[in-house]
Protein backbone atom coordinates (compact mmCIF):
# COMPACT_ATOMS: atom_id res chain seq x y z
CA UNK A 1 0.00 0.00 0.00
CA UNK A 2 1.28 3.78 -0.76
CA UNK A 3 2.21 5.58 1.77
CA UNK A 4 0.10 8.29 1.33
CA UNK A 5 -2.66 5.65 1.53
CA UNK A 6 -1.20 4.10 4.88
CA UNK A 7 -1.48 7.68 6.37
CA UNK A 8 -5.10 8.27 5.44
CA UNK A 9 -5.64 4.89 6.67
CA UNK A 10 -4.47 5.68 10.09
CA UNK A 11 -5.52 7.60 13.01
CA UNK A 12 -1.97 9.14 13.43
CA UNK A 13 -0.38 10.83 10.56
CA UNK A 14 2.24 8.46 10.40
CA UNK A 15 4.00 6.10 7.34
CA UNK A 16 3.38 2.76 9.78
CA UNK A 17 0.79 1.26 11.12
CA UNK A 18 -0.55 3.08 14.18
CA UNK A 19 0.14 0.28 16.81
CA UNK A 20 3.55 0.44 15.25
CA UNK A 21 3.77 3.59 15.08
CA UNK A 22 3.00 3.95 19.08
CA UNK A 23 5.81 1.66 20.19
CA UNK A 24 8.04 3.07 17.88
CA UNK A 25 7.32 6.44 20.06
CA UNK A 26 7.44 4.39 22.90
CA UNK A 27 10.62 2.87 22.42
CA UNK A 28 12.38 6.51 21.11
CA UNK A 29 11.39 8.02 24.32
CA UNK A 30 12.25 5.43 26.64
CA UNK A 31 16.05 4.66 24.72
CA UNK A 32 16.97 8.42 24.99
CA UNK A 33 16.49 8.57 28.78
CA UNK A 34 18.41 5.13 29.43
CA UNK A 35 20.79 6.37 26.95
CA UNK A 36 20.93 9.88 28.56
CA UNK A 37 21.90 8.72 31.99
CA UNK A 38 25.38 9.36 33.65
CA UNK A 39 27.89 6.65 34.92
CA UNK A 40 26.69 5.82 38.36
CA UNK A 41 22.65 5.26 37.17
CA UNK A 42 24.21 2.90 34.60
CA UNK A 43 26.07 1.41 37.07
CA UNK A 44 23.67 0.99 39.92
CA UNK A 45 21.02 -0.16 37.58
CA UNK A 46 22.89 -2.80 35.71
CA UNK A 47 24.00 -4.40 38.99
CA UNK A 48 20.71 -4.74 40.28
CA UNK A 49 19.96 -6.41 37.03
CA UNK A 50 22.79 -9.07 37.49
CA UNK A 51 21.07 -9.52 41.42
CA UNK A 52 17.57 -9.45 39.90
CA UNK A 53 18.76 -12.57 37.33
CA UNK A 54 19.87 -13.59 40.68
CA UNK A 55 17.13 -14.23 41.52
CA UNK A 56 15.47 -16.06 38.97
CA UNK A 57 18.99 -18.55 38.68
CA UNK A 58 18.34 -19.68 42.19
CA UNK A 59 14.19 -20.51 41.67
CA UNK A 60 15.32 -22.61 38.25
CA UNK A 61 18.45 -24.65 40.75
CA UNK A 62 15.43 -25.54 43.55
CA UNK A 63 13.19 -26.28 40.83
CA UNK A 64 15.33 -28.40 39.00
CA UNK A 65 16.86 -29.76 42.00
CA UNK A 66 13.35 -30.95 42.70
CA UNK A 67 11.98 -32.10 39.64
CA UNK A 68 14.98 -32.64 36.87
CA UNK A 69 13.09 -31.07 34.61
CA UNK A 70 14.50 -28.52 32.57
CA UNK A 71 11.50 -26.41 31.46
CA UNK A 72 9.69 -26.46 34.60
CA UNK A 73 12.50 -24.99 36.03
CA UNK A 74 12.92 -22.71 33.13
CA UNK A 75 8.99 -21.07 34.12
CA UNK A 76 10.55 -20.75 37.40
CA UNK A 77 13.44 -18.95 36.28
CA UNK A 78 10.81 -16.21 35.00
CA UNK A 79 11.04 -14.72 38.39
CA UNK A 80 14.33 -13.18 37.21
CA UNK A 81 12.25 -11.70 34.39
CA UNK A 82 9.51 -10.49 36.44
CA UNK A 83 11.77 -8.63 38.81
CA UNK A 84 13.37 -6.75 35.70
CA UNK A 85 9.99 -5.87 33.99
CA UNK A 86 8.65 -4.69 37.79
CA UNK A 87 11.32 -3.30 39.17
CA UNK A 88 12.86 -1.46 36.05
CA UNK A 89 16.48 -2.73 36.46
CA UNK A 90 18.99 -3.14 33.38
CA UNK A 91 20.14 -6.45 31.39
CA UNK A 92 22.81 -6.53 28.95
CA UNK A 93 20.98 -8.36 26.41
CA UNK A 94 17.89 -6.12 26.57
CA UNK A 95 20.03 -3.37 25.27
CA UNK A 96 19.69 -4.13 21.70
CA UNK A 97 16.46 -3.27 20.25
CA UNK A 98 15.47 0.31 21.86
CA UNK A 99 18.80 1.75 22.52
CA UNK A 100 20.10 0.54 18.96
CA UNK A 101 16.42 2.07 17.52
CA UNK A 102 16.87 5.03 19.73
CA UNK A 103 20.39 6.19 18.01
CA UNK A 104 19.21 5.01 14.31
CA UNK A 105 17.16 7.89 15.12
CA UNK A 106 19.86 10.08 16.21
CA UNK A 107 18.17 10.80 19.38
CA UNK A 108 21.48 9.90 21.16
CA UNK A 109 25.32 8.76 19.83
CA UNK A 110 27.29 5.64 19.37
CA UNK A 111 29.64 6.74 22.68
CA UNK A 112 26.14 6.41 24.79
CA UNK A 113 25.09 3.39 23.77
CA UNK A 114 28.75 1.92 24.37
CA UNK A 115 28.29 3.19 27.59
CA UNK A 116 25.81 1.75 28.47
CA UNK A 117 26.88 -1.45 26.96
CA UNK A 118 30.04 -1.43 28.84
CA UNK A 119 28.74 -0.23 32.10
CA UNK A 120 25.45 -2.17 32.18
CA UNK A 121 27.16 -5.70 30.92
CA UNK A 122 30.11 -5.19 34.09
CA UNK A 123 27.85 -4.23 36.39
CA UNK A 124 25.16 -7.45 35.92
CA UNK A 125 28.42 -9.47 36.19
CA UNK A 126 29.55 -7.87 39.62
CA UNK A 127 25.80 -7.44 40.64
CA UNK A 128 24.88 -11.54 39.59
CA UNK A 129 28.24 -12.62 41.28
CA UNK A 130 27.66 -10.65 44.68
CA UNK A 131 24.01 -12.50 44.67
CA UNK A 132 25.21 -15.87 44.26
CA UNK A 133 28.37 -16.00 46.78
CA UNK A 134 25.42 -15.40 49.02
CA UNK A 135 23.12 -18.04 47.26
CA UNK A 136 25.55 -20.28 47.27
CA UNK A 137 26.74 -19.78 51.04
CA UNK A 138 22.68 -20.15 52.18
CA UNK A 139 21.75 -23.01 50.20
CA UNK A 140 24.43 -25.77 50.23
CA UNK A 141 21.79 -27.95 49.37
CA UNK A 142 22.13 -26.68 45.88
CA UNK A 143 26.04 -27.12 45.02
CA UNK A 144 25.96 -29.96 43.18
CA UNK A 145 22.83 -29.02 41.35
CA UNK A 146 24.16 -25.62 40.23
CA UNK A 147 27.67 -27.96 39.33
CA UNK A 148 26.24 -29.56 37.62
CA UNK A 149 24.27 -27.07 35.34
CA UNK A 150 26.59 -24.89 34.59
CA UNK A 151 29.15 -27.56 33.29
CA UNK A 152 26.67 -27.85 30.51
CA UNK A 153 27.84 -24.27 29.46
CA UNK A 154 31.03 -23.89 30.74
CA UNK A 155 32.83 -26.58 29.56
CA UNK A 156 30.97 -26.28 26.09
CA UNK A 157 33.27 -26.04 23.41
CA UNK A 158 32.93 -23.38 20.92
CA UNK A 159 31.14 -25.30 17.34
CA UNK A 160 28.41 -24.65 15.21
CA UNK A 161 25.50 -25.89 17.76
CA UNK A 162 26.94 -23.43 20.73
CA UNK A 163 27.12 -20.69 18.33
CA UNK A 164 23.83 -21.26 17.14
CA UNK A 165 22.31 -21.53 20.52
CA UNK A 166 24.32 -18.00 21.32
CA UNK A 167 22.89 -16.95 18.31
CA UNK A 168 18.73 -18.04 19.37
CA UNK A 169 19.61 -16.52 23.25
CA UNK A 170 20.31 -13.03 21.63
CA UNK A 171 17.31 -13.61 19.41
CA UNK A 172 15.10 -14.81 22.23
CA UNK A 173 15.95 -11.71 24.61
CA UNK A 174 15.71 -9.25 22.01
CA UNK A 175 12.59 -10.83 20.77
CA UNK A 176 10.88 -10.45 24.66
CA UNK A 177 11.72 -7.25 24.83
CA UNK A 178 9.98 -6.47 21.36
CA UNK A 179 6.56 -8.73 23.03
CA UNK A 180 7.12 -5.81 26.41
CA UNK A 181 7.27 -2.59 24.50
CA UNK A 182 4.44 -3.82 22.09
CA UNK A 183 1.69 -3.59 24.45
CA UNK A 184 0.61 -1.46 27.05
CA UNK A 185 -0.94 -4.56 28.97
CA UNK A 186 1.13 -5.38 32.02
CA UNK A 187 -0.83 -9.22 31.37
CA UNK A 188 0.93 -9.05 28.21
CA UNK A 189 4.29 -8.15 29.13
CA UNK A 190 4.05 -10.20 32.10
CA UNK A 191 3.37 -12.95 29.42
CA UNK A 192 6.16 -12.17 27.30
CA UNK A 193 8.56 -12.80 30.82
CA UNK A 194 7.53 -16.02 31.54
CA UNK A 195 7.57 -16.96 27.66
CA UNK A 196 11.33 -15.71 27.32
CA UNK A 197 12.21 -17.72 30.28
CA UNK A 198 10.61 -20.69 29.45
CA UNK A 199 12.65 -20.60 25.80
CA UNK A 200 15.96 -19.02 27.40
CA UNK A 201 16.45 -21.30 30.47
CA UNK A 202 14.30 -24.07 29.94
CA UNK A 203 15.69 -24.88 26.40
CA UNK A 204 19.00 -24.40 27.77
CA UNK A 205 19.75 -21.43 25.21
CA UNK A 206 23.40 -19.64 25.73
CA UNK A 207 23.06 -16.59 27.24
CA UNK A 208 25.74 -14.67 28.47
CA UNK A 209 24.92 -13.09 31.53
CA UNK A 210 22.35 -16.14 32.97
CA UNK A 211 24.87 -18.63 32.63
CA UNK A 212 27.63 -16.77 33.79
CA UNK A 213 25.76 -16.55 37.21
CA UNK A 214 25.29 -20.15 37.31
CA UNK A 215 29.21 -20.83 36.58
CA UNK A 216 29.75 -18.44 38.88
CA UNK A 217 27.74 -20.36 41.75
CA UNK A 218 29.28 -23.27 40.23
CA UNK A 219 32.95 -22.19 41.37
CA UNK A 220 31.83 -20.46 44.24
CA UNK A 221 30.74 -23.69 45.71
CA UNK A 222 33.73 -25.31 44.54
CA UNK A 223 34.49 -28.88 43.40
CA UNK A 224 33.67 -27.53 39.35
CA UNK A 225 35.87 -29.08 36.83
CA UNK A 226 36.66 -25.57 35.48
CA UNK A 227 37.74 -22.51 36.55
CA UNK A 228 37.11 -18.90 35.27
CA UNK A 229 39.70 -18.99 32.15
CA UNK A 230 37.60 -21.36 31.11
CA UNK A 231 34.43 -19.42 31.92
CA UNK A 232 36.10 -16.29 29.91
CA UNK A 233 36.63 -18.45 26.92
CA UNK A 234 33.02 -19.56 26.85
CA UNK A 235 31.60 -15.98 27.65
CA UNK A 236 33.97 -14.56 24.91
CA UNK A 237 32.10 -16.36 21.61
CA UNK A 238 28.67 -16.40 23.50
CA UNK A 239 28.55 -12.91 24.16
CA UNK A 240 29.51 -12.45 20.36
CA UNK A 241 26.56 -14.69 19.59
CA UNK A 242 24.33 -13.00 21.52
CA UNK A 243 25.15 -9.60 20.11
CA UNK A 244 24.27 -10.83 16.86
CA UNK A 245 21.40 -12.74 17.61
CA UNK A 246 19.89 -9.49 19.09
CA UNK A 247 20.75 -7.43 16.66
CA UNK A 248 20.81 -9.38 13.15
CA UNK A 249 17.87 -11.59 14.00
CA UNK A 250 15.17 -8.81 16.00
CA UNK A 251 16.38 -5.48 15.91
CA UNK A 252 17.43 -5.15 12.01
CA UNK A 253 14.72 -6.43 11.02
CA UNK A 254 12.20 -4.20 13.19
CA UNK A 255 14.84 -1.02 11.83
CA UNK A 256 13.95 -2.17 7.93
CA UNK A 257 10.04 -2.45 9.35
CA UNK A 258 10.09 1.00 10.06
CA UNK A 259 12.70 2.49 8.11
CA UNK A 260 10.04 5.43 6.38
CA UNK A 261 9.32 6.57 10.19
CA UNK A 262 12.99 6.54 11.33
CA UNK A 263 13.92 8.52 8.62
CA UNK A 264 11.64 10.83 9.57
CA UNK A 265 12.70 10.81 13.08
CA UNK A 266 16.19 11.25 11.79
CA UNK A 267 14.75 14.37 9.66
CA UNK A 268 13.47 15.82 13.28
CA UNK A 269 16.49 15.27 15.18
CA UNK A 270 18.71 17.15 12.91
CA UNK A 271 16.28 20.06 12.31
CA UNK A 272 15.88 20.28 16.30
Amino acid sequence: MAETSQRELGESDSPIEDALEHAFRRMVDEGTQRLHRGWREVLVTGFFGGTDIAIGVVAYLAVLHATQEPLVAGLAFSVGFLALLLGRSELFTEGFLIPVTTVAAKRAGVPQLLKLWGGTLVANLAGGWVLMWLIMTALPRLHAQTVESAAHYATAPLSVETMALSLLGGMVITLMTRMQHGTDSVFGKVAAAVAGAFLLAGLQLFHSILDSLLIFGALIAGDAPFGYLDWAKWFGYTVVGNVVGGLVLVTLLRLLRSKDRLQEERRDAESS
